[in-house]
């Protein structure tokens, strides 16, 4: 029965309410607009923030966890002979499989190793040239870089130690030139030589700033072969040739003493790799491992540093440091938006019990109980903070999907955030109506229908 009578009262408060509300549209949506943007701001912002999280964990699986990526520096300038008298210049054989050797026989907290040589070619497929990357690398590549493959194998060891026409080709490439088709058993021929395709990546996205970022290629895109057969057919930096052979990318072959006119040598790119990805065995050894390689390489090199070392991990740590900064920067802002739409609302009400004060008056002597008047005065402000809340749900997800496309930011929209910007709009509606609903009911009958 008490339920009933309490269901009717609440069903009657909220029906007036209602009435009010219609009645007062333009100052009620100015009421409401600060829990609109609040609302929306709180739904963009976690939007945002699970984008961002999203991001860090698709770009550390990209990079491994326990990666260590060391990137040769190319010297493009040309070396001379230095004068008589002059200090001779020191030179770097460059990073090479000899340095490979001897991170792998050397260092025991190396898990995997994986070098990289890179070369911007092309696959005819038709009578038409398509540009690829031709990536030469160890059968390890794959694993040390989270790479799976959709369907075939990876190299064998036969195949990588004799240098065998082998290829493991991207997913796009696959539907470039494959349309409709398993590439599979099928032959590409890359530059002038034809490779048997023996495997395809799975398709995985990889977002523009984390190419740029962490220095990630799109290997949809990409054709992978044994490093070996990279260096046996396609190209390899460490074969010195003579100046008149040479293409523009080799050394000027010279003898004699440093008497005599000054010879031009040019370096250009003079490392046999162009990229080497170190695994250790636990991410706690990335610093102090780090460090080992770097002493060793520049012993190595004679002394230069043409080389530099990055931990991609420590890279990510910092962009989600730096995120987790921006989002908890949104949220406050949310808040105070959320904070001065409450205010608003209170304001509002509070004016509203003033001009209502004979209103008030009459019904309470005609027999409302001060409980009754509060829940007459909370229905209006829970009203106002839920139709808010609705409008800014909508603003909040129309936001979200605006930034995404405009900025390029991905942004996730969940269930689980539309109801907590929805309950919050409702929490500020009940808080601060309150004050107003309880300064209403406290007025006496005789004098709020005495009030002028």
């Amino acid at each position: 029965m008490i339920d009933k009578i309490l269901l009717e009262k609440l069903k009657t408060n909220f029906s007036e309410a209602f009435r009010v509300i219609k009645t007062n549209k333009v100052r009620t949506f100015l009421t409401a607009l600060g829990i609109i943007f609040g609302v929306a701001a709180v739904i963009t912002m976690l939007a945002i923030g699970k984008g961002a999280e999203k991001e860090i964990l698709s770009q550390l699986e990209l990079v491994g966890v326990n990666n260590i990526v060391i990137n040769p520096i190319a010297d493009d300038k040309e070396e001379s002979d230095d004068d008589e008298g002059n200090e001779t210049k020191r030179f770097s054989k460059g990073l090479d499989i000899l340095d490979v050797q001897s991170i792998t026989n050397t260092i025991s907290t190396v898990k995997e190793i994986s070098p990289e040589i890179i070369l911007d070619t092309y696959v005819i497929n038709k009578g038409r040239q398509n540009k690829v990357k031709l990536i030469g690398v160890y059968s390890s590549f794959f694993k040390v870089n989270n790479v799976s493959l959709e369907k075939g194998k990876n190299f064998s060891k036969n195949q990588s130690d004799n240098a065998k026409s082998v290829c493991i080709i991207g997913k796009k490439i696959e539907k470039k030139l494959f349309t409709g088709q398993s590439a599979l058993g099928k032959y590409i021929k890359v530059k002038d030589i034809w490779l048997q395709v023996i495997g395809v990546i799975e398709e995985k996205f990889i977002s523009n700033q984390a190419q740029e970022n962490l220095g990630i290629r799109d290997i949809n895109l990409d054709v992978y072969l044994p490093l070996k057969t990279f260096l046996v057919r396609y190209r390899d930096r460490k074969v010195i040739i003579d100046k008149e052979q040479d293409n523009g990318n080799g050394f000027m072959f010279f003898g004699g003493n440093n008497s005599g006119p000054k010879k031009r040598i040019p370096r250009g790119n003079y490392h046999q790799l162009d990229k080497l990805t170190v695994q250790v065995n636990d991410s706690k050894e990335l610093k102090m491992t780090a460090n080992v390689i770097s002493r060793m390489l520049r012993r190595k090199h004679n002394g230069m540093v043409d080389f530099e070392i990055s931990i991609p991990i420590h890279l990510l740590k910092q962009q989600q440091k730096t995120k987790q900064i921006f989002n908890i920067v949104l949220s406050i802002i949310a808040g105070i938006s959320l904070l001065i739409g409450g205010i608003g609302i209170m304001n509002i009400m509070l004016a509203s019990v003033l001009e209502r004060t004979k209103e008030i008056g009459i019904i309470r002597a005609i027999g409302a109980t001060k409980q009754d008047v509060i829940l007459q005065f909370l229905a209006e402000s829970v009203l106002i903070s839920l139709g808010g809340g609705i409008i800014g749900i909508f603003l909040g997800i129309g936001s979200a999907y605006i930034i995404e496309f405009a900025t390029g930011i991905e942004t996730i929209l969940s269930l689980n955030s539309i109801l907590l910007a929805f309950f919050v709009a409702t929490f500020i509606g009940l808080i601060f109506g309150i004050a107003p609903a309880k300064s209403a009911a406290s007025k006496s009958p005789i004098e709020a229908i005495r009030h002028e």
